[in-house]
């Protein structure tokens, strides 16, 4: 394996952690809200969703980046992509439109 191979391969795990640190992050994030609707105590339940979600997240890129900026970079770049994914596939469907509330349609 030659050393371009290397930095290449490098470079596609970083930004696939990247997808996978962002997944659990905002997997964890729609799970949390799903749920903490339901909760009778959802400040509990969001504040320690924050705190394993973000811990889990930065141990993962401290791990990955290993004191490369450009790992990092990469890595960010997965998580930005893993977002605008979690972000497009919990959207509501057209067939089923939220409804607002009559006072929600309008500015004061």
């Amino acid at each position: 394996m030659t050393m371009n191979e290397f930095l290449t391969l490098a470079a596609a795990l970083a930004l696939m952690a990247g997808v996978f640190f962002g997944g659990i992050f905002f997997g964890g994030l729609w799970w949390t809200v799903r749920k903490g609707v339901l909760s009778p105590r959802p400040a509990r339940l969001f504040i320690g969703s924050f705190v394993l979600r973000t811990s889990i997240v930065l141990a993962g890129f401290y791990f990955i980046g290993h004191g490369e900026w450009q790992r990092l970079l990469l890595c960010l770049l997965g998580f930005v992509m893993a977002r605008l994914a979690m972000t497009w596939l919990t959207r509501p469907s057209a067939a089923s439109p939220t409804r607002l509330a009559p006072e929600a349609r309008h500015a004061p």
